[in-house]
């Protein structure tokens, strides 16, 4: 079967959009929320765990998404797409990347507006937007 590319983008971005949300807010304990982003062996930890739970959600997402909606989406495109998501989920999820983008861009000020669910996680979610549009083109590549 062959994808049909302006067909299954939108449905990939939805589905993974979706299933990051869910993952994010509702998979993801509140350890892991607290101490993703601590250095050292425990940050780390607590991140791996909340990452592979984010992946298996996407990968759920994108199966169960695949066959209802009849996407046509190779393996390793789902394959391709869910590895770019994690990985990046990874970055990001250790927060100094998205502070350093901020400073870098003059963002820093809208970075710190509102404490860490302020401007801080807003500039977290549009770079984890970013990420997963990226690995929605992944997905429905030939």
């Amino acid at each position: 079967m062959t994808v049909n590319r302006g067909a299954a983008f939108p449905a990939v971005y939805a589905l993974l959009r979706v299933a990051a949300d869910v993952a994010d807010h509702w998979v993801q304990s509140d350890h892991q929320a607290q101490h993703k982003a601590k250095p050292g062996a425990e940050g780390h930890k607590a991140l791996a765990g909340h990452v592979a739970s984010y992946a298996a959600t996407q990968a759920a997402a994108l199966l169960v998404g695949n066959r209802v909606l009849g996407l046509g989406l190779r393996p390793r495109s789902m394959a391709a797409a869910l590895a770019l998501s994690a990985s990046t989920h990874y970055l990001i999820d250790r927060r100094w990347p998205v502070r350093k983008a901020a400073e870098a861009t003059g963002k820093a000020a809208f970075y710190e507006l509102g404490g860490p669910l302020g401007g801080a996680y807003r500039l977290d979610q549009a770079t984890h937007h970013l990420a997963e549009g990226f690995a929605a083109y992944l997905a429905v590549r030939d």
